[in-house]
């Protein structure tokens, strides 16, 4: 959870997860639950890669963490920091890390001339030479913690760093320039046309998305992008014929949503839709379900769609007819 995630948000979905799942075989069981747990964590491959290593620890390792390197790393959404992380903290093992706070402290003790991201195989060196292999539990803690207290990103409290006299950073004044950063490119945006679909029961249609990718395993309003020319109403009904092979009408805007995700930027424009005909396939889906709005919170959506079933919920009951 914590990958990508800061600890003050991670906590209260690490305390409702250790109470839903207090075991790897209640983990095992069901990854809807997973992902329903994880929703608005974001980067839900982690959510999948966790849910899938419960699998498969129940099924080859009978229920506990296996405690080889090489094992570790045949796990789903486990590599080598990670798999050293674990290793070291329950085991003991003398196995290097290095997390994103663990690389800024090397970066800076050495004053790395270079990005991280450019110099990975030497800072895995410099990891494993510096490891205390008498105690790489409390070593490995406590430099990750170096990095989270102290060698902060953009203002290092170096006058408390014990490694003070030890930093090529510190004594060239470079501890608040260094790691070096690399150019990153704008960040694309994705315009999206999104279809809330009602029957003549007060239904809405929705589908879950295929496990690879992003979102995948989660469920989502079903619409898709909008392509140069197209009006959005006309991307609405395109998109619905093609993944879902239904005939719908395009009604009134419900909402417009902006969200970012870490590679791109979306906005999500979701209209009202009426289904018309056909038969609804999962084309482009693992499935598809009718639900009724009280029924909607059983299933894990991404963030962006959360704030059009709030759009819902703010509608007058019953719904008035697009």
């Amino acid at each position: 959870m914590l990958q990508q995630t800061q600890v003050k948000t991670v906590i209260p979905y690490y305390d409702r997860w250790l109470r839903a799942l207090p075991t790897v075989h209640a983990l095992a069981a069901d990854q809807q639950t997973v992902l329903k747990l994880w929703e608005g964590l974001g980067y839900y491959a982690r959510a999948r890669n966790i849910h899938q290593s419960a699998q498969i620890i129940v099924a080859e390792h009978q229920g506990q963490f296996p405690a080889t390197l090489a094992q570790a790393i045949a796990l789903p959404g486990i590599g080598r920091t990670t798999a050293g992380g674990i290793l070291s903290a329950a085991f003991d093992q003398p196995l290097a890390i290095l997390d994103g706070n663990v690389k800024r402290v090397l970066a800076r003790l050495v004053a790395l001339p270079v990005p991280p991201a450019k110099a990975i195989a030497h800072l895995w060196q410099l990891s494993a030479t510096l490891l205390d292999a008498a105690h790489p539990r409390d070593f490995n803690q406590a430099v990750m913690d170096l990095g989270a207290t102290i060698c902060l990103p953009k203002q290092p409290l170096c006058d408390r760093c014990p490694w003070q006299p030890h930093c090529r950073a510190f004594a060239l004044h470079l501890q608040t320039t260094l790691p070096m950063t690399e150019t990153r490119t704008p960040i694309p945006r994705k315009v999206i046309g999104v279809a809330v679909i009602w029957n003549d029961q007060g239904q809405i249609l929705i589908d879950r998305r295929k496990q690879s990718g992003l979102l995948g395993g989660l469920w989502e309003f079903p619409g898709g992008k909008i392509e140069p020319g197209e009006t959005i109403e006309a991307c609405i009904q395109r998109e619905i014929m093609e993944e879902l092979g239904i005939e719908i009408t395009v009604g009134d805007r419900l909402i417009t949503v902006d969200h970012t995700y870490s590679h791109f930027h979306v906005t999500l424009n979701v209209h009202h839709c009426q289904y018309v005909s056909g038969d609804p396939q999962p084309i482009e889906c693992d499935e598809i379900r009718w639900v009724t709005l009280a029924e909607i919170d059983q299933y894990p959506f991404p963030k962006a769609n959360i704030k059009i079933i709030e759009a819902l919920r703010s509608l007058p009951a019953p719904r008035q007819s697009i």
